[in-house]
């Protein structure tokens, strides 16, 4: 990862701040961006922090605009942005929930790949790696808005993957199970941690995507479900 560009949103996350750290270990130079960040958040003289948000395209454009400024390209874009909500069947979802969830999943990851990808084309290898959810490919009750949101994210980035096959430029999304962050042991005390999966591999995975071993995986949606197939 030498002198290759990462960009990763959602940088200090539960699973943002272990990709992040990944990227900075291969030695890459790491942008991370999330709606607060600082520069001490990470050690390293390879990593740059800028608070942004993706709620709108507009914001999309400010963002990829500073990466480009500062480094002059993006190699690897990392979308770690997302949110969850459940609990409600899809009779009994209002419309605040659902617009939530499709905001903070499928338009915020939209809004940069209308960006980025036209820069990362231009690279000749770029990466584009989107972490969606198991929920994606097997919804549950409950869990209708949510699914919904990280179907349509498959969806879109499979699109991407196919409109630039020929040019280089590789569209992954992966679909963990149930992740061992620390929002997630807080909100599910009672659980089997160690039936999780760890953040960690899911980070070692998404460099290995991005790196030259995985140059011919595109347009798949990956799953890592830990002990919990």
């Amino acid at each position: 990862m030498t002198e290759k560009v990462v960009l990763v949103t959602g940088a200090n996350g539960g699973l943002g701040r272990y990709v992040t750290q990944a990227f900075l270990n291969a030695g890459a130079n790491v942008v991370g961006t999330s709606r607060k960040i600082g520069q001490g958040d990470f050690s390293g003289s390879g990593f740059t922090a800028i608070a942004a948000e993706l709620s709108s395209g507009e914001s999309a454009v400010k963002l990829i605009g500073d990466v480009v400024g500062r480094f002059g390209r993006i190699d690897v874009l990392v979308h770690t942005v997302g949110g969850f909500a459940g609990g409600q069947t899809v009779d009994d979802t209002d419309d605040a929930t659902f617009q939530r969830m499709m905001d903070l999943n499928l338009n915020s990851l939209f809004y940069v790949l209308r960006v980025a990808v036209p820069v990362m084309r231009k690279t000749g290898d770029g990466r584009l790696i989107a972490i969606g959810s198991r929920a994606a490919a097997e919804p549950g009750a409950s869990v209708g808005a949510y699914s919904a949101s990280k179907a349509a994210m498959v969806a879109l980035m499979k699109s991407v993957a196919l409109e630039n096959k020929d040019s280089g430029l590789r569209a992954n999304v992966i679909l963990p199970g149930t992740m061992d962050t620390p929002a997630n042991r807080k909100g599910m005390s009672g659980s089997d941690f160690g039936r999780w999966v760890r953040p960690a591999a899911v980070a070692d995975l998404i460099v290995w995507l991005a790196g030259e071993a995985g140059k011919d995986v595109t347009g798949a949606a990956i799953p890592v479900y830990g002990a919990d197939l």
